[in-house]
């Protein structure tokens, strides 16, 4: 990233600018309404950019590459219009800057929302820059880039033509971009790498005109990874394998009552210990500086440290108490109220949910090196401009005084969007100026300081009429995400409504005239956070079911049940459940010893319906198969949403299955894999999945499989045994096969 390092957080590219040994090509929009707060009506830029130089052409895609494959979906929008093959792109993250902010995080998508327009949508677009949120996160990497990326490189595409042109003294109609080149109608070709400079000498349009979606070459069809081959042959660079002359190794040990107090410690062990070089007090704990990280863990470990006590119920139960007294205030929101549903409904029972950890394959990693009063930064984050903000704050130096390198990384699942993971480890940089310092903390530390999915209660009730929905009230209860995250953002005691306890529920495509969600925010103080899908996984879960156990009550097959309050709600959704039930075999004769279950969601643009087949096998149960049916909108690249959806499935049925984190002492319980499971290949089911595709642009992908996936093996659960779980995780309950 040397050649974008000089560039700071507003200078970013309008046109095209001369880089070092090439040109970086990019698209803008001037926003016009000079009433619009925070809004640059000089032209503010809304795109990643295209460099091309000796290389040949390196695509800047701004967000994070965390097994999604978002970088190869990214460079295959740019390589479409650039007219270049996917193979012969180089791929680089973005550095921090407002450019990159991911503007689809404010745009709605829920079923009756239509296309974002006019300027409230533009505003609204543009929120994100204000904000600093270069965030990947929210399914919406791709529904962010669509446009963005293919007029980037549509852009640099015309303005090589037009260097052309005046270099051959051709017009444009004897001009053709083909694989990198520019060729005339004689065969004559010229690469992009010998006309930059003349290109970037000259101003791309304001709106390049686009191909047309029937003559895409790479969109629409599956690609090979560009980091498949890098990550298969051991070459792929995350931030452990950084490697700077004098480099040293680190770990942290912090309270395990998060929240809590460090009293005091004693590292005189520690120290004592060939190869340990350092203990440096990180106020919640401690991180030790030593020669090798087995070494730094050993080290943390032998330090005597007097820790405080949490700011919360030291037990699981006494942490659910305080969830359920939420119920006694104000609701924080109403997702959804319309009709009179009156005191409650004949059916009423209670679901719940436990705090989960993110879990992902690699721990929590960043190498610093601090100098001159300046910090250069290497980790595996979701949120780049506020790992800048959040290191400049902690080291008090300026944001410019911050580089932040962008790792690919072992899976984020939205834990990388909380980045004190990397302000810790520039803290310690700076205790040890010019000493560059890989930190690595222990899968326990990891576990055990996450900032989780939340602990919530549900309370439904619903009365039927005639087979169908008369009244249905939902009642939602856990921590407020939004509350702590702007606690943690702006130091303020503000929690706003927060529409992550209900969505899953709120959001959902069912018609019925009486029905009611509300949201109440719990005040348990353990840090939670954005967990795959937030708050769709949980109440999901809560949400089919209850619609479930009401199709039952109803005597009404399931899939059936559903569609009638579905189908006159939004079609595209009944479209969903339709083709789950027909590749399936929904309804037909089942042996004995199998269930069967099914569940929909409707998630970040995205209606996705799951069918999961249990079988019973001497006294155990086994996830015999799932089938997917999903409708992204526009499909991009078939395989690598089918694997989305896929690996959010497995996601959702390890949660459900296995996924829990407790409490006692005010410390979480569970630390590493063997008390915190996950499906192995022998426990996954085989997977079948349809895609459908009712709209013209692409709509989340990343985590619309994972709500689903728990009640839909609910569902089968019951269906097989007849019985009904309404907690998590499901082991607690029944038997599975390991």
């Amino acid at each position: 990233m040397g050649k974008l390092r000089t560039f700071t957080r507003r200078a970013f590219l309008v046109g095209s600018v001369a880089v070092a040994g090439g040109v970086a090509f990019g698209t803008y929009q001037v926003m016009r309404d000079p009433k619009a707060p925070g809004i640059d009506t000089d032209g503010v830029v809304l795109n990643p950019w295209v460099v091309i130089d000796a290389r040949g052409v390196t695509v800047i895609v701004p967000r994070a590459e965390m097994g999604q494959g978002v970088q190869t979906t990214l460079a295959a929008l740019a390589a479409e219009e650039l007219e270049v093959p996917l193979d012969q792109i180089h791929v680089e993250h973005g550095p921090p800057g407002e450019a990159y902010a991911n503007g689809a995080l404010m745009v709605g998508r829920e079923y009756h929302d239509g296309p974002p327009s006019g300027i409230g949508a533009a505003v609204m677009g543009q929120v994100p820059k204000i904000l600093g949120l270069q965030v990947t996160g929210g399914s919406t990497s791709t529904v962010d880039a669509f446009d963005k990326m293919r007029q980037a490189g549509a852009a640099a595409r015309e303005v090589l033509l037009l260097a052309a042109s005046e270099r051959l003294g051709l017009g444009l109609d004897q001009l053709r971009a083909e694989a990198g080149e520019i060729v005339t109608t004689d065969g004559r070709r010229l690469a992009y790498s010998a006309l930059a400079e003349d290109a970037a000498r000259l101003t791309p349009p304001d709106a390049p005109r686009l191909k047309r979606r029937a003559d895409w070459v790479l969109l629409g069809k599956s690609q090979p990874r560009l980091d498949q081959v890098p990550k298969a042959t051991g070459t792929a660079s995350f931030a452990t394998d950084i490697r700077l002359p004098g480099m040293r190794f680190a770990t942290v040990r912090r309270n395990p009552h998060q929240g809590g107090e460090m009293r005091g410690f004693d590292a005189s062990a520690a120290e004592s210990m060939a190869g340990v070089e350092a203990v440096i007090d990180i106020g919640d704990g401690i991180a030790v500086v030593a020669s090798n990280t087995w070494l730094a863990m050993q080290a943390a470990e032998a330090v005597e440290i007097d820790w405080g006590p949490a700011p919360y119920p030291e037990t699981t139960d006494a942490v659910f108490e305080r969830i359920a007294q939420a119920f006694d205030d104000k609701p924080n929101i109403t997702g959804r109220e319309a009709g009179d549903v009156g005191a409650g409904g004949e059916i009423a029972v209670e679901y719940r949910a436990p705090y989960l950890a993110h879990a992902t394959m690699e721990p929590m990693t960043a190498t610093a090196l601090f100098s001159d009063g300046a910090v250069e930064l290497w980790a595996g984050n979701q949120a780049p401009i506020m790992l800048q903000n959040d290191t400049a704050k902690a080291l008090d130096i300026k944001p410019e005084a911050v580089t932040v390198h962008t790792t690919i990384m072992g899976g984020g699942f939205g834990r990388r969007a909380n980045v004190e993971f990397g302000v810790i480890a520039a803290r310690i940089a700076q205790a040890l100026p010019g000493v560059p310092v890989a930190v690595t903390w222990s899968r326990e530390e990891d576990m055990r300081h996450d900032h989780y999915r939340p602990g919530a209660l549900a309370r439904m009730s619903a009365t039927l009429e005639d087979g169908r929905i008369a009244r249905l009230a939902a009642d939602l209860a856990s921590p407020s995400i939004m509350g702590q995250t702007i606690g943690g953002m702006m130091g303020l005691s503000y929690t706003p409504p927060d529409r992550t306890i209900t969505e899953g529920a709120a959001d959902q495509p069912y018609a019925a005239e009486n029905i009611r969600v509300r949201g109440f925010a719990a005040d348990v103080a353990i840090p939670v956070g954005y967990w795959r899908a937030v708050g769709n996984s949980q109440n999901a879960f809560f949400w089919e079911s209850f619609i479930d156990e009401l199709a039952h009550a109803a005597g009404a097959d399931p899939v059936e049940f559903r569609l009638a309050h579905i189908r006159p709600e939004h079609g595209p959704s009944a479209d969903v459940l339709e083709k789950v039930a027909e590749i399936s075999g929904w309804g037909g004769d089942k042996p004995q010893g199998v269930g069967r279950g099914v569940a929909f969601t409707y998630s970040f643009g995205t209606p996705v319906a799951e069918v999961v087949e249990v079988v019973e096998e001497d006294g155990l149960i086994r996830l015999a198969r799932c089938w997917i049916a999903a409708d992204p909108g526009l499909v991009l690249d078939p395989a690598n949403v089918e694997a989305q959806l896929t690996g959010g499935a497995v996601f959702g049925l390890s949660a459900a299955i296995h996924g829990e984190i407790t409490f006692e002492g005010g410390a979480a319980v569970e630390g590493n894999f063997p008390d915190y499971e996950a499906l192995r290949m022998p426990t996954t089911p085989r997977f079948e999945v349809a895609l459908l595709s009712s709209g013209d642009r692409p709509q989340g992908v990343g985590e619309p499989g994972t709500p689903p996936a728990a009640p839909a093996l609910a569902n089968a659960l019951f269906d097989l045994t007849g019985k009904r779980a309404r907690t998590l995780p499901l082991r607690r309950d029944f038997d599975f096969a390991s």
